[in-house]
């Protein structure tokens, strides 16, 4: 099911998602559920659940009619978390 799943998200969503700068990575499914983390612009964008409920849920379940929910696992990314890590170390030298 995870590479039927890859197949769809690059043929029916990545696309719009890249035309915005932004990609989709799978998380896990299981049980009906599928968990998405949202990259490059699209993370923590306001727009993401809109985009999730029209886009992507839009998209997914009419094929997949054992897709019973589509959730959006919100991360900070390692690149953003190594500068709050540095940001902090240095004021906290700066005190």
């Amino acid at each position: 099911m995870t590479q039927h799943l890859e197949e769809l998200l690059e043929t029916l969503v990545r696309p719009a998602l890249r035309e915005h700068g932004g990609d989709v990575e799978l998380v896990r499914y299981e049980n009906g559920v599928l968990r998405l983390k949202m990259l490059g612009r699209c993370a923590g964008c306001p727009g993401a659940t809109l985009t999730n409920e029209t886009l992507i849920e839009g998209q997914l379940k009419p094929l997949l009619p054992e897709l019973r929910e589509v959730i959006l696992v919100h991360a900070v990314s390692d690149s953003l978390l190594a500068q709050a890590r540095a940001m902090m170390t240095r004021s906290q030298f700066q005190s």
